[in-house]
């Protein structure tokens, strides 16, 4: 890109909203920008949370145009009592990540080598707190696998079903590559995700053979699976895996023991410490910290750890 315009940066990184609820999706990061209205809307609410001024000057968006094949940029119009004026900004494809810019000594090239710096290093911090969170976590794919695919997600919810055959596209495709860890995330509004998380935890603490059986057989028979036979399917995807039942039971089922009660606490800090990532929906992925919102394509994914690999460390 030329240096036509000029523009130094002086907004705050914002966390915007790219899906609600349990469906996830995104934009793409190529080709032509988004100019739908409801992104528009959506980006102009997520403003108007954050500063709350913005709802007296009518803010209105322009057309974005994709500038960098990570970065598209609009015109926000507000009126002010000098009248209208106008601010730049610089935004994710994804949505992901919006910054405020305006005219200023600093060229775009170097504003987003700036920017792009600021989010490798929060990419870095996340990547610190998920390799912590799932250190003792149970895994597929090799333990030192350059890359880690840290998956939040949901038994019950369709999308994650989607996200759960995408990772295993995954681990076919980067042998050795690729470290795959599941983290609970079961959403308030599905009846039984919660049961089958805190059957597939006390799963874990046996055997990790035994959690993932239960992982494959509730996505595998989440059709048929209801709040009233969440626990007996589980124990019967768990029979085989050489665990004790008796003890399994105890903690899945019996919720005034101490096993169930620190099973219901590991899924309470993974959700707390999703939300502190930026999760709110299921399925949600982090590639080495990079943060993936929704049942995205293997294309996606793969673009993504294709791009880990080439960073150091």
């Amino acid at each position: 890109m030329s240096r036509c315009q000029r523009w130094f940066v002086i907004g705050a990184l914002l966390a915007l909203v790219a899906a609600a609820g349990c469906p996830c999706g995104g934009a793409g990061t190529s080709g032509q920008a988004d100019n739908s209205a409801a992104r528009k809307e959506r980006l102009l609410a997520n403003l108007k949370a954050r500063y709350q001024h913005l709802e007296l000057l009518n803010p209105t968006l322009g057309d974005f145009t994709r500038v960098a094949p990570g970065m598209d940029m609009a015109q926000m119009a507000i009126a002010t009592p000098q009248g209208e004026q106008t601010q730049t900004l610089l935004v994710t494809p994804d949505d992901k990540a919006l910054y405020i810019v305006m005219e200023g000594p600093v060229d775009v090239s170097r504003s987003l080598a700036e920017l792009q710096a600021a989010r490798l290093a929060e990419q870095r911090e996340r990547r610190r707190l998920l390799t912590e969170l799932a250190a003792d976590l149970p895994f597929r794919g090799a333990a030192a696998a350059p890359v880690t695919v840290v998956e939040f997600s949901d038994f019950q919810c369709p999308y994650s079903k989607r996200g759960a055959q995408t990772a295993e596209q995954v681990l076919e495709k980067y042998p050795g590559k690729v470290k795959l860890v599941f983290m609970h995330y079961p959403l308030p509004f599905h009846p039984w995700a919660r049961a089958a998380s805190i059957a597939a935890v006390c799963a874990a603490r046996q055997k990790p053979e035994a959690f993932w059986a239960l992982h494959d057989g509730y996505f595998k028979g989440q059709d048929a699976i209801t709040l009233d036979n969440v626990l007996s399917k589980g124990e019967s995807f768990v029979a085989g895996s050489g665990i004790d039942l008796g003890q399994w039971s105890t903690c899945a089922k019996t919720e005034t023991s101490p096993e169930y009660q620190a099973a219901a606490k590991a899924i309470e800090d993974a959700m707390a410490a999703a939300n502190k990532l930026g999760v709110e929906g299921t399925p949600a992925f982090f590639v080495n910290g990079a943060f993936l919102n929704g049942a995205v394509s293997i294309e996606e994914m793969a673009a993504e750890i294709e791009q880990a690999l080439k960073q150091p460390g």
